[in-house]
């Protein structure tokens, strides 16, 4: 069984932000870069190049899904397993992520944990992710799945959804893990710690913006589209309940989200 990390990244110094991972050489691992530049001959003189487990792909998008995409298409390998450029992994963390797919033949994806200091809490117990506990809710560099599976599926990030998209700027990975469960493929979630990420993740730092709101309301539309707008109220109404922003503004933006995914879908 073979794995390839999938590694997002973007501007001038992206190349050197993966190169401060120090990417443990791991029996059957390979590192995929997908790096959104304008500077691809800058390649050549990253360290990384030397490397025979690793290999860098420079395009010109913008966007984190499109990126995400970019790399999917480059991958080889049995299992892929999302990733960011300012995670730390080990090599005992790499190969515990192929023997869940290869002690679990039946699953096509799976979520795991990762280390890190923004209070993020997780189950301690597997379940099937058709069924989560409440109150789980997963990161995309918590994600692994079966190449073939998610291919044939025909399951990919949808880019309008993510980190520099056109209007909604989060809820790619639950988007993703939608599809996937909407096209019949079967995942759960493991216990188990992959990797480090030290601080709030970008999605964290920017839950009280416009363009994180409205992904939220965005993604109940199409995750809960006959419930999606109680449920949005319940949200904005316990948001304001604990301040974390007032109802009327952040009703209004989960709403608007829900009427701009709605009139793409036309």
């Amino acid at each position: 069984m073979t794995l390839d990390v999938l590694i997002s990244t973007h501007g001038r110094d992206g190349l050197a932000k993966v190169e401060e991972m120090n990417l443990p050489a791991t029996e059957n691992v390979a590192y995929v870069i997908a790096w959104q530049t304008d500077d691809a001959a800058a390649i050549a003189l990253s360290p990384l190049s030397d490397r025979d487990d690793v290999r860098i792909y420079a395009d010109n998008s913008s966007g984190l899904s499109r990126n995400r995409n970019n790399a999917l298409r480059r991958a080889a390998a049995d299992i892929c397993l999302i990733a960011d450029n300012d995670l730390a992994y080990s090599q005992n963390q790499l190969s515990s992520v192929m023997a869940v797919f290869r002690n679990n033949p039946d699953i096509d994806f799976a979520t795991f944990r990762y280390d890190g200091n923004d209070g993020k809490t997780y189950p301690d117990h597997e379940f099937d992710l058709a069924c989560p506990p409440k109150g789980y809710w997963v990161t995309s560099f918590e994600i692994a799945f079966r190449r073939k599976s998610v291919s044939n599926a025909g399951v990919q990030f949808n880019e309008l959804f993510g980190l520099g998209a056109p209007v909604l700027g989060a809820a790619e990975e639950e988007v993703f893990i939608l599809d996937c469960l909407r096209k019949g493929l079967k995942g759960r979630f493991f216990p188990i710690t992959i990797t480090r990420h030290n601080g709030p993740t970008t999605g964290t730092k920017a839950a009280n913006s416009l363009p994180v709101m409205m992904a939220k309301g965005a993604y109940h539309a199409l995750a809960h589209p006959s419930t999606a707008v109680f449920r949005l109220a319940l949200e904005a109404y316990r948001r304001c309940r604990s301040g974390m922003s007032p109802f009327w503004p952040t009703f209004r933006a989960y709403r608007a989200g829900m009427r701009y995914i709605k009139s793409t879908r036309k």
